[in-house]
């Protein structure tokens, strides 16, 4: 099974039985929890659509790996084509959820290590890369979505990780035996690992000497003994959580702290031990990449907003007003200037020594800049076409309410 449909997906998540706290309860079924359910939704589509018809030839594509057809998600760039198509992949499920789809870090993972293990490889004489594409094998003939785990919550930033006071504040290897090494540690803001089949750990920060017990990159499946998911707050996470209420009435994204508490990993799924000058290799190649991705699913968030203003102003009667024209019109450019940055970075990409294309590492991160300053902007944009019930329309339920809804419908029809 080289794909899975939306369904397929949602039942390989209930097999795993991971362990999951959020606000001070214990999970037993997160799959059904309406808080996490809208984030397994959102990347439940890279799913859907990959089985649909109209986006089939977008999402999907036949693997030199397996031999088989094969979700983008999965396969690192082999060709300058792979890079434009992550771009066009991410703008439309951008557009198609208007939120985080939380899947394209783990391909971000999966093609950062597909060069970096080869690098080391090639200086050490190490079996990381065989190991790595055994794992991509795995990853590619299961459809498996991947978490990447990468920020680490980091203590006194002025101190390298092997100076901290409590040096668990950077994820370290603690232990090793026959079967693998034991780390122990935490990752913070960790985007949709529920959603996730396998968590993929790399470096967050360049290492130096006496670093070397930091310096690691593995794999894990999301339910492994001893890590812990604590869902934590969202921006808005006090609305209501069913209906139109909550904003976006099917997807959601939501970012848990991952705890390894005494984490026992194989050999087998072991990228790199102690490596500590290849780390700051897999911190750029991995920013380089997500800021690629980023150019695409920005733009395409952006398009659903701009849909939103578009319909408002058609609601409002003002999608003849010149200056509501003109803010879509600059909504536009900023998706536009996006997309165009991320498309630039993919036709100047370049093959490595892996055989995996990389982008051009500085046109990837003038898109990122550009999100950065203008995202916000784009938001803004869309608060003042769609004016002040954007912050204080009345709750579904009273517009279905027998007394008050007649009038509300007739108010704000």
């Amino acid at each position: 099974m080289a794909i899975k449909t939306f369904e397929e997906y949602v039942e390989s998540l209930r097999k795993l039985k991971p362990t999951v706290y959020m606000f001070g309860e214990k999970i037993e079924n997160p799959v059904d929890h309406p808080r996490i359910r809208k984030g397994i939704n959102a990347t439940g589509a890279t799913y859907e659509l990959a089985n649909d018809e109209r986006f089939r030839s977008l999402l999907t594509t036949t693997s030199p790996l397996i031999g088989e057809r094969v979700n983008r998600f999965t396969l690192p760039p082999q060709s300058i084509e792979d890079l434009v198509m992550r771009v066009k992949v991410n703008r439309l499920l951008g557009g198609h959820v208007g939120t985080c789809h939380q899947r394209c870090t783990g391909l971000d993972c999966l093609c950062t290590l597909s060069i970096v293990t080869f690098d080391i490889d090639k200086k050490y004489g190490t079996h990381y890369h065989d190991r790595f594409l055994d794992f991509l094998k795995y990853m590619q003939k299961n459809d498996l979505t991947a978490n990447a785990s990468v920020t680490d919550v980091k203590g006194d930033r002025s101190l390298a990780p092997h100076e901290q006071p409590d040096q668990d504040v950077y994820l370290r290897v603690v232990d090793q035996t026959q079967e693998g090494i034991i780390v122990r540690g935490a990752k913070v803001h960790q985007t949709g690992s529920l959603s996730s089949h396998e968590i993929i750990v790399l470096p967050t920060r360049a290492l130096g000497k006496g670093d070397e017990d930091f310096a690691l990159a593995f794999a894990i499946p999301s339910d492994t003994k001893g890590l812990i998911h604590v869902v934590g707050r969202n921006s808005l996470d006090t609305r209501e959580i069913e209906g139109v209420d909550c904003g976006n009435a099917r997807y959601s994204k939501y970012c848990p702290t991952l705890i390894f508490n005494e984490v026992l990993v194989p050999w087998e799924r072991v990228f790199m031990f102690r490596e500590v000058e290849f780390a700051a290799e897999m911190v750029s190649r991995f920013s380089a990449f997500h800021r690629q991705s980023h150019g695409g699913c920005k733009s395409g968030k952006i398009d659903a907003m701009t849909g939103a203003a578009l319909l408002m102003m058609e609601y409002n009667g003002t999608a003849k007003v010149s200056h509501h024209k003109e803010k879509v019109i600059d909504m536009i450019h900023i998706a536009e200037t996006l997309y165009g940055c991320s498309l630039a970075a993919s036709y100047e990409g370049k093959q490595e020594p892996s055989g995996t294309y990389f982008i051009d590492p500085i046109l990837a991160n003038a898109s990122k800049i550009h999100e950065g300053r203008e995202m916000t902007e784009a938001m803004r944009l869309l608060v003042d076409i769609a004016g002040g019930f954007v912050a204080d329309l009345p709750s579904d339920r009273d517009f279905g309410h027998p007394e008050v809804g007649p009038l509300l419908k007739k108010y704000l029809k």
